[in-house]
């Protein structure tokens, strides 16, 4: 995982790794294969670390731990090198991971002072520690965080640097077209229909679907159409791990006639059009049993072109910030706030659906805005003190300022809110649609992305008017989630989510699809572990947010800011009396 040398005067201590799963051609999704979106490279500096040697400074190692979802327990990740005799250390070696937007992944930096050649950790000097998620060192700015390291009561530890930085080949994707020439005739009245699967191999020797070609009919000498794919899903970003590529005859009934298979990897794809390209399509099965088997046909490569993405992180290094809006439904229908069977119900243990919905969503978002400032309105509820009904109220109660401090500041304002106003109704998301909009409509250059959390429990009274606003939002910088929580039929909110048919108003479509709906009750994990119900809510809900926010960019046309300088750890000049 960390291929590098280390320099003179440096040690190593040991590390561990983990392998992922194969699928087989039936069964085929591309959602499903979960490639890590990319991959970063983490790079750790330390500045004034408490100094633990006697005569000389302390010799500090960095040790990286993360946490699997719904567990506390931590696994160690990897560690650094050792450098000798600093208090200032530059970590050479870097630690390379998965990076997701859906997913919250808590990270912790152990830093001791090593004193011997053991590995284990507790035969060395503990110098601190800090904990952070790789969503805030992404989200901050330009990729780089900077803390206190904490963990010795009453004592100075220093500071931390860490900085993240995207891996280049995980924004390549190439564009391939193949042809094949005299494949074997599998069927009885016509000649074969072929197409290929294109597998990647895992770090176990097991093979993950990647890509299908459309069916060529009739044919034993097919030309299918160019593809483009990720470097990441073909071959995760190694340019020598094997791809296997499988040729089949395509039958109706879905029994595909295998017809033979090759190996190759992306560096000898990336040759382009050549004889080194020319691939032997082998039925190891024909093989066995045939003596004077040759092939069963070859498969060509016609073209091979790599193109370079911008990506997501390219944005948020540049500066992008994402303005997360909640807005909760405070209609009737949840039920009476001090009654247990309430989705509103405060109860002294656990969160209620709507706390859950909003911190799932909410703890990751956070990390993407530098002022942790979040606008949270209600809807459907009568206010005090003359009992109007209101459809777009702030929960702090103050309409010219409507904006919570943190996650936390949010859910203080949700609880004050239930004690003083009235639940009532009709359920109308298009007021609170439209104030996120107003926003969004002022800054159109990149800068700012906004996403509105609405949290409901029901049926949608103002149709007409909700689907108006999201087709005028999809010309804006935004995206909109809906959680459905409770028992009730969320049919009409399928409608909103456009993944199927494109959400249209009066004649007039979407430009974009802009709205995820998921009902919270999919999510619920059976045992009653509410972290992992909320990190898949979390997980299904954010997915979509990255290709949303490239598409609005790509459509305008909008690049990239460049990122600030990279930091260059100040040089200590030794000054000498004269």
């Amino acid at each position: 995982m960390f291929g590098l040398g280390k320099p003179a005067g440096q040690q190593e201590l040991g590390t561990s790794g983990g392998l992922p799963k194969m699928a087989s051609v039936g069964d085929f999704n591309v959602l499903s294969s979960s490639i890590p979106a990319t991959k970063v490279e983490l790079s750790v500096s330390c500045r004034n670390l408490l100094d633990r040697d006697t005569f000389s400074k302390s010799d500090p190692i960095c040790v990286l731990y993360t946490q699997a979802i719904g567990n506390k327990e931590w696994r160690e990740f990897g560690r650094t090198e050792v450098i000798d005799n600093t208090l200032n250390p530059d970590f050479v070696r870097k630690f390379i991971m998965d990076y997701f937007f859906e997913e919250r992944e808590n990270l912790r930096f152990d830093f001791y002072d090593v004193d011997s050649k053991s590995p284990n950790l507790s035969k060395h000097d503990f110098l601190g520690q800090m904990f952070c998620t790789l969503g805030e060192i992404v989200g901050s700015q330009g990729s780089r965080l900077e803390k206190s390291i904490v963990g010795i009561p009453g004592k100075k530890c220093g500071t931390v640097i860490v900085t993240a930085e995207e891996l280049g080949c995980c924004r390549d994707s190439v564009l391939m077209q193949f042809c094949a020439n005299k494949l074997d005739k599998k069927d009885f009245f016509g000649k074969s229909d072929p197409f290929l699967v294109f597998h990647r191999s895992n770090e176990d020797g097991s093979f993950t679907i990647c890509h299908k070609t459309e069916v060529v009919k009739n044919t034993l000498n097919p030309v299918w159409q160019a593809f483009k794919i990720s470097v990441r899903a073909l071959c995760n970003g190694d340019y020598d791990r094997t791809i296997k590529v499988e040729v089949y005859d395509w039958d109706r009934d879905g029994s595909h006639d295998f017809i033979g298979e090759f190996t190759t990897s992306y560096r000898e794809l990336s040759r382009g059009q050549s004889q080194f390209n020319v691939y032997e399509v082998i039925n190891p099965k024909k093989k066995g049993k045939k003596k004077k088997y040759v092939n069963s046909g070859t498969v060509t490569l016609l073209s091979f072109l790599i193109e370079t993405e911008v990506s997501f992180l390219d944005y948020i290094k540049g500066g992008t910030q994402i303005n997360f809006t909640v807005a909760i439904d405070f209609t009737a229908s949840n039920g009476n706030p001090l009654q247990p069977t309430s989705l509103h119900y405060m109860s002294p243990y656990q969160l209620n659906a709507y706390g859950m919905a909003l911190r799932a969503v909410g703890e990751i978002i956070q990390d993407y805005d530098s002022d942790k400032m979040f606008p949270a309105l209600g809807f459907g509820a009568r206010l005090p003190p003359d009992g109007r009904v209101s459809h777009e109220f702030a929960l702090n109660g103050n309409p010219q300022n409507p904006y919570c401090h943190g996650i936390d500041g949010v859910m203080e304002a949700y609880y004050r809110s239930l004690k003083s106003v009235q639940l009532y109704g009709p359920t109308n998301f298009a007021p609170v649609i439209n104030h996120v909009a107003r926003y969004a409509a002022s800054v159109k250059d990149g800068s700012q992305y906004f996403v509105l959390l609405i949290i409901t429990d029901g049926v949608i009274s103002d149709m007409a008017q909700t689907k108006e606003s999201i087709v005028n939002a999809s010309k804006l910088p935004m995206s909109i989630i809906i959680v459905g929580v409770g028992p009730a039929e969320f049919d009409a909110m399928e409608e909103l989510d456009g993944d199927v048919v494109r959400i249209s108003s009066r004649g007039r479509f979407a430009e974009r699809d802009i709205v995820q709906f998921v009902p919270f009750r999919d999510y619920i994990d059976r045992s009653g572990n509410h972290v992992l119900s909320m990190a898949r809510l979390a997980k299904d809900v954010l997915a979509e947010i990255p290709e949303q926010f490239l598409s609005y960019m790509r459509v305008r046309g909008i690049k990239p800011s460049p990122a600030p300088p990279p930091y260059t750890p100040p040089v200590h000049v030794l000054q000498t009396q004269i």
